[in-house]
This record gives structure tokens, sequence and C-alpha cells, in this order.
């Protein structure tokens, strides 16, 4: 008897290959004549664009200078603790002038005056680490005011190890530097890890001063121009944000205007409040409650609420025990 051949999958009968690359080459040219067709959300024939994961990376080391310690290495001395930070520092500095690097180099292939891209980042990433002592300064006076406001915390360690509105305002904080400093993509990238990490969407923009305190931090919004004093508490779902966007002539929206509120020091704001409008200002040592929803300024020490609601209680009464019939 002859051998009986096993039946052969698609791919390798008669016309099978030729078939299915034909089919496959049909899905490649559609998809490829996509990103020829419209040029947006495709990055092909460019060369420089900064690193999300290296952006993750960064945050990292610098969560361990800011808090030695408690990030990273946890056995740290007075013997080891300079060579620790140094190694730190120098493994710091290479992934902020490469990523600097990219940014300036991404800015200048879209037509950003920017000729010495190296040389330029190097000089950036120095500044920004030189900041280090003092943004650390700020970030222990954000920390002790999380202890000072909360009293569900136990300890300074509960709030660096635990809490999601300090890592927010931490990345926060360094972003804003690079902000300051001029550098394109990374500062927003940072900020965007936070949020999606933390529920808290702070604008690397925003300008806030020492002893900030995000309570829960779960759906707080600060725009790119609120500016915030200092020893400001904020309540989980607070919103920063424009009253509208001014747009020009062609109906795009104009940048770089003042769109979201002043908090002058001293503010507390409860949860689910919003506070809108370039021009809208809470003055210093003022309390908003919850719920509330403002669109224009208050004066110092004011303290703004939503009437209480008028609720409606409904109880049902359970059945009345049923009577056993007598026999008459």
């Amino acid at each position: 008897m002859s051998a009986v051949s096993p039946p052969q999958p698609p791919s390798l009968r008669e016309g099978g290959v030729t078939e299915a690359a034909s089919e496959l080459d049909a899905l490649v040219n559609g998809i490829v004549a996509s990103y020829r067709s419209d040029k947006r959300g495709q990055f092909i024939n460019r060369r420089f664009l900064p690193s999300r994961d290296e952006a993750r990376e960064i945050i990292e080391l610098f969560l361990q200078l800011f808090y030695p310690g408690y990030f990273g290495r946890q056995d740290l001395t007075d013997e080891n603790l300079a060579y620790h930070v140094g190694t730190l520092v120098t493994t710091l500095r290479d992934k902020l002038v490469e990523q600097i690097r990219l940014c300036l180099c991404h800015a200048a292939e879209c037509g950003a005056p920017i000729d010495t891209c190296v040389d330029e980042a190097r000089r950036l990433a120095n500044k920004l680490l030189s900041a280090v002592p003092e943004l650390r300064a700020v970030l222990i006076s954000d920390v002790q005011a999380a202890l000072d406001g909360d009293p569900a915390a136990s300890s300074i360690h509960e709030i660096i190890l635990a809490y999601p509105g300090l890592l927010a305002v931490t990345i926060y904080r360094v972003a804003h530097e690079l902000q300051r400093l001029g550098i394109p993509l990374l500062p927003r990238i940072m900020t965007e890890w936070a949020h999606a990490h933390t529920g808290a969407d702070i604008h690397p923009g925003a300008t806030i001063g020492k002893s900030f305190f995000i309570d829960h931090a779960t759906g707080v919004v600060v725009g790119e121009t609120s500016y915030i004093g200092e020893n400001v508490k904020l309540y989980q779902g607070v919103t920063l944000g424009a009253l509208s966007h001014p747009k020009d002539d062609e109906g795009r929206v104009i940048r770089g205007t003042k769109r979201h509120p002043t908090v002058e020091s001293g503010v507390t704001v409860y949860a689910n409040a919003t506070v809108l409008g370039g021009t809208t200002s809470l003055g210093s040592g003022s309390v908003v409650g919850g719920s509330v929803f403002l669109t224009k300024s208050i004066p110092p020490g004011s303290r703004v609420a939503m009437k209480p609601p008028e609720l409606s209680v409904r109880t049902t009464e359970p059945p009345a025990p049923a009577v056993a019939e007598r026999d008459g």
C-alpha cells in the first residue's frame, strides 16, 4: 500500500503561499498608504524623539536623590552615602543629557533655532542637578504639610512611601524646572506619567509655592497657567481650569494667555470644587467648600459653600406579621 501524505496546512498547499503573501502585501500597503496620506501621528524619516521609558527611569533616580533610603538602595549609612550619591548623580546626568539632547534636537528638527544640542543639553542638565538641594528643601516642606494636614497620616515615612499626592507633586517640581529651562516634551511626559499613576494632573507650567498638599490626589487638575501660593491644600476632585479658550481668526486656540485661576497662600479647597478662569482669584486664607463652582474672585478670608441640598429620605416599613386565624 502506498503511504498517504498528511494533509498540508492552507499556507503550504499549491497556490497558498502566493495567496497569503498577496493578502499580507495588501494589508501592509494599505497601512503604509495611510501613513503617507496623513503625516500626523507618525514619526518617520526623522531622528530625534525622547524616550518614555528613559523618562520613567529619570523619575526613579530623582526619587532616590530626594528621598534617600526610601527609594532604591536601603542600606545607606554615613560611610557609603557620598559614594551612593555620586553614582546616582553620574547616572542621572548621563540620562538627562541624552534625553534633553533628543528634546532639543527634536525641536531643531521641527524648526527651532537650536544648533548645538549636545553642549546645551549638558549645560541644562548640570543646571537642573545644581537645583536639587533647593528642590529637596521645598519637597520636605510639602511632606511636612501632608503630615500636618492629614490626621490619618501616622508618620513622614508613610507619606513618602505611600501618598500619591506627594509623588505627583515631586514629579511636578522636577518637570516645572525642566519647563523653566525651556526644555520641550520631557516635562509633559513626566507629569503625564505621574497623572497615570496617581490620578493627579498637574501641568508642569503651573507655578506652585512650598508646603503644598494634595489630599487623596485622585481627580485633581491644575492647569498650565495656574498660580498657587504657599501652604495651599487641595482635596480630591478639585479642578483649577480654564473658563474658555480664546481663539484667533482662524479658529485656533491662542496659547500663552493666563487661562487658569490664582490661589493665594493659605487657601483650602475641598473635594470636587471647580474654580475656573484666568482672572479668578481665591484670596489668601479662604476656604472653598466641596462641590462649589466658582468663576469669580473672592476676597481674602472668604468662606464659600453650597447651600445644603433638600434631601428626601424614604423608608419602607416592614410588613405586619401575619395573624393566624382561629377556628370559631
